[in-house]
Order: structure tokens, then C-alpha cells, then sequence
């Protein structure tokens, strides 16, 4: 399997860059709505420059473990050339899940920016003590917009 990074600079404030990179999050999510995967995306973002994104590949490569998150940590070790992302932050649509919270902490992740809550598999309602102890957690972020699309995509499948 080939990995890519995606370089991009988009010049932001600090006051408004966390809705703004995960707009850019929503865009991998639609994304994946479009490819009937589940709609998640995720980004990485240090000093200001997006160097890794991803969103679910779950159904095309059937493999259980390519979430969002994952494609994205991969494709930012890569960028960075190695396994630590210090300084950097995750964006990503819907709260991780044990098995993203708990990759986020080998990678020792500076931040981490999510919309909505995953009442039934995110990392808080199992076990919030999985995320590395020094990152910082913020949710909520364009939340609405997030849970909405995520809603619609389950209620399309049923």
C-alpha cells in the first residue's frame, strides 16, 4: 500500500484555526459519505501546515483497523520521518475510538480536536484514561455539523 502526505498551509489565526482545520476534516468525511465509508476524517496538523490526512477505508481495503485517525497518524510519521507526533494536533469529526485513542497515545500527540461524541465506542465511555496524559483534549468543534452527517449516513444504511 502506497501512503500519502498531503502538505498544505493555510495561513490561520490561532483564534479560529481549530473550526477551520476540522472544515478541512468534514471535507474527508464527505469524502468518505461518498465512497459509502463511514463518514470520519481526520487530519494532522503541526506548525501550522496539514501533514497527514485520512478518512475510513474500512470497507475498500476490509480491513478493520484503517480508520481516519490511522491513515492519518501514518501519513505524518511519514511526512515528519518518524513514529513521535509532538507539536503536532489531530483533528478528527467524530471522538476516536479505543483503538485510535490508544494509537494516539504511542504517538504522543500534542492535541487532539474533535466534533462529535461517539456515545457508543469513543475512548471516553470505555475508558477515558487512554489518551497520553500530557495531550490535550478539546471537543465539540463544529460538533453539530459533525453528528449530523454521521447521523445521516446511519440512517441512510438502515
Amino acid at each position: 500500500m502506497r501512503v500519502y502526505n498531503f502538505e498544505e498551509d493555510l495561513n490561520l489565526s490561532p483564534a479560529n484555526s481549530d473550526e477551520l482545520y476540522m472544515r478541512e476534516a468534514l471535507k474527508l468525511a464527505h469524502q468518505a459519505y461518498d465512497e459509502q465509508e463511514v463518514p470520519i476524517g481526520a487530519i494532522i496538523v503541526a506548525g501550522g501546515k496539514i501533514i497527514g490526512k485520512g478518512y475510513n477505508l474500512t470497507e475498500r481495503l476490509n480491513d478493520v483497523t484503517a480508520h481516519a485517525e490511522m491513515q492519518a497518524f501514518t501519513a505524518a510519521a511519514n511526512f515528519l520521518g518518524g513514529k513521535y507526533l509532538k507539536d503536532c494536533t489531530l483533528y478528527v469529526t467524530v471522538e476516536p475510538c479505543v483503538m485510535c485513542a490508544g494509537a494516539s497515545y504511542w504517538t504522543q500527540i500534542s492535541r487532539i480536536v474533535y466534533g462529535a461524541r461517539d456515545e457508543k465506542r469513543g475512548y471516553a465511555s470505555i475508558h477515558d484514561k487512554i489518551i497520553h496524559p500530557k495531550t490535550i483534549v478539546q471537543s465539540g468543534v463544529l460538533e453539530e455539523e459533525c453528528a449530523n452527517l454521521i447521523k445521516s449516513f446511519f440512517r441512510n444504511k438502515r
